[in-house]
């Protein structure tokens, strides 16, 4: 009897400590709660850089090509070399230009020649009309033959205009002043009618173009709440050259098109910078950076977002800090966030980071992160 109750007592100990060991892990595994970051997204000011890729080209490149057949027989350039305006910058050989102007000229002086002797004629035949010595109807022929004579000298002088041009056409002069690009051709060879000669390139302002999707676009003419193109129009941009570095001139944006392109979405603007020692090149690349100001607007950082079927959510902290998935709709996004149209509210507490570790309805240990420091981290 006294070993039965002993055994029962043991027993007993032990399963009251296999009760206790367990309540105690249940209690420790409650209170190590998942420390998350957690931001509080509010209406605020705040400027956005957005990056656009930039292809620059010079503020006028023309190609100069030959009107004319014939040798080159000199430049008077080299390539790279700055000219101005009116500059003479090839010769072709022009004697078979000058000959066929000396013969046009012989000839409208022939047929001048000819409409004077018709005229004369005319006159002469006028005055027998009136004497009643011939009939009306010889004048009516002299007359005649004056109007073609005129008529061949009209076209003389067609012919000597045509061929004066013809020779003008052998010296190739500057349009503007600019820079000289490559030149193909040597003196010395036969250049074609339409053969290119050179490239001139106005460098002392460049257009840089780049293309804005349509809500980003939307987003620069609405910002600070207004829709006028204009305001859009002459904002200051920055340029990043293809190394990184950044461009010591800001650029104006001076137009935009006209149209969104149906394929990409999108619309281009060009902006213009001023390019006194002509480091930005016909062709080169380069980075543009829009300063955009929003106004009363929150912002959710992108890496707070998660999608499910093509739909955006956040973690939301609620009481107790429980987590909460909440769908929202983004009128935008700039750079590394959202802008909130909806789903969101002004001093809601998101998950920051690690959202792929948290589920729906899971307690957790928040972290605040500030959102000034947060965006002056990543809106740069």
């Amino acid at each position: 009897m006294i070993r039965k109750n002993t055994l029962c007592f043991f027993t007993a100990m032990a399963l009251c400590a296999i009760a206790c060991r367990s309540n105690n892990e249940n209690k420790s595994t409650g209170s190590e709660l998942q420390e998350v970051p957690v931001v509080q997204i509010l209406k605020k000011d705040t400027i956005i850089h957005t990056n656009y890729v930039a292809a620059i080209e010079a503020r006028r490149n023309v190609e100069l090509r030959a009107k004319v057949q014939g040798y080159l027989e000199q430049i008077y350039v080299d390539e790279g070399q700055e000219v101005k305006e009116g500059q003479l910058l090839f010769k072709l050989n022009d004697k078979e230009y000058r000959l066929a102007l000396d013969k046009a000229k012989a000839n409208l002086a022939n047929m001048q020649a000819e409409a004077k002797a018709a005229s004369l004629e005319a006159q002469r035949v006028s005055g027998l009309v009136t004497k009643k010595i011939i009939s009306s109807t010889e004048l009516d022929l002299a007359k005649t033959r004056v109007r073609s004579a005129e008529a061949k000298v009209a076209e003389a002088q067609a012919l000597e205009s045509e061929a004066a041009h013809h020779l003008s056409y052998t010296a190739i002069y500057a349009p503007f002043s600019g820079v000289i690009d490559r030149i193909p051709l040597r003196s010395g060879s036969l250049v074609n009618e339409g053969a290119l000669l050179t490239t001139v390139s106005d460098l002392s302002t460049v257009h840089a173009y780049f293309n804005v999707s349509e809500n980003e676009y939307l987003q620069i003419l609405q910002s600070n709440g207004n829709e006028k193109k204009n305001d859009a129009l002459n904002s200051t941009v920055e340029l990043f050259l293809s190394n990184g570095n950044k461009y010591a001139h800001k650029g104006i944006i001076k137009t935009m098109e006209g149209q969104i392109d149906a394929g990409t979405g999108s619309i281009a603007f060009r902006a213009s910078f001023p390019n006194p020692n002509h480091l930005l090149k016909h062709g080169s690349t380069g980075k543009i950076v829009v300063t955009t100001p929003v106004q009363e607007v929150l912002l959710v950082p992108q890496k707070a977002v998660f999608e499910i079927q093509d739909k955006n959510y956040v973690y939301v902290v609620e009481k107790n800090n429980v987590v909460t998935m909440r769908n929202f709709i983004p009128s935008v996004r700039i750079n590394d966030y959202y802008i909130v149209q909806s789903g969101l509210s002004n001093g809601d507490n998101i998950v920051l980071e690690g959202v792929q570790s948290i589920k729906n309805g899971m307690r957790i240990q928040p972290r605040t992160v500030q959102n000034d420091s947060l965006l002056a981290q990543r809106l740069k």
